[in-house]
């Protein structure tokens, strides 16, 4: 049987490719380390890692373990925290991901009411792509997270939470800022400022580039809202974002898609785990008071 403890001494020099490095993260000697790759090597008698310019990289079995061993450790978090939040709601941790723009417009004010209820708990938020938290809650590794409501799988139950229109986004001083709609076509043949894949809103233009046959100009890509609306708001790109990422820039306006389109978000955790007090509170939270919470905050 594999130790956990030699599962999380081996993704931290997967991630820091560097033994030294991986043992002052853990707060452990390096030898330690050392002896411990070693011994998982031996006792799965494989080889986990190979050097290369002075870097430790994964071999393919390493890479095999890694994501093994991501999905191991994270279902212990989990544990961990079901097992903190069974005695009451005044200790424990919940886990949730966010999708960034929820996370940076919608999300604070929520967390904040609910931490004010709370106040013994932990709010832990992984900020990471609708596709990317979708992903993580089928594979154990959240417990809560947000996903398009059309995209929920049979696996994961769904909390309603928001409908909020995706639109085009330009600068003030842009050439289409006057047009009450735009075109699908004509914004993908704009230069753009685009999310990286794992993000609904790459995903889809991506994939509306491909139905219209138009090879999309991708002049700037980052998962940095801030850096989206600059690079936008200087003038050297369009992007889309919900409607109200924007609703408080006046340098930047939001123009709806000829076809209209909204996003349905979800808050989703998987129908096969059992969830925790802290985590049914923030859902009963969630259901009882999304409204009052954000006018409370603003």
């Amino acid at each position: 049987m594999i130790d956990p403890r030699w599962l999380r001494q081996f993704m931290a020099v997967a991630h820091t490719g560097n033994i030294t490095r991986a043992a002052e993260q853990l707060h452990l000697a390096q030898p330690a380390v050392t002896m411990t790759i070693k011994k998982l090597e031996q006792q799965l008698g494989l080889v986990l890692f190979e050097r290369h310019q002075g870097r430790l990289h994964l071999t393919a079995e390493g890479k095999r373990l890694s994501e093994h061993s991501a999905r191991i450790l994270a279902a212990l978090t989990l544990a961990e925290q079901d097992m903190n939040a069974l005695h009451n709601l005044e200790a424990g941790e919940i886990t949730i991901g966010i999708p960034s723009m929820l996370g940076s417009f919608y999300f604070p004010p929520l967390l904040m009411a609910f931490k004010h209820r709370y106040g013994g708990l932990s709010i832990r938020v992984e900020e990471a792509g609708t596709q990317i938290v979708l992903d993580h809650l089928l594979s154990g590794r959240l417990g809560l997270g947000i996903v398009l409501t059309s995209d929920l799988p049979a696996g994961l139950c769904g909390l309603p939470l928001l409908r909020e229109e995706m639109v085009a986004v330009v600068a003030r001083d842009h050439p289409r800022a006057g047009q009450p709609r735009i075109r699908l076509q004509d914004f993908l043949n704009e230069e753009l400022a685009v999310f990286r894949h794992g993000f609904y809103h790459r995903e889809y233009i991506d994939d509306m580039a491909r139905k219209l046959g138009i090879q999309p100009r991708i002049g700037f890509e980052s998962n940095l809202i801030p850096l989206l609306k600059a690079v936008v708001r200087q003038g050297f790109a369009v992007a889309s974002f919900l409607r109200m990422v924007v609703e408080n820039d006046a340098d930047l306006v939001p123009i709806s898609f000829e076809t209209p389109y909204f996003l349905d978000l979800c808050l989703a955790w998987p129908k096969d785990r059992r969830l925790s007090r802290a985590e049914q509170a923030f859902i009963d939270f969630i259901q009882q008071h999304p409204r009052d919470a954000l006018q409370e905050n603003n």
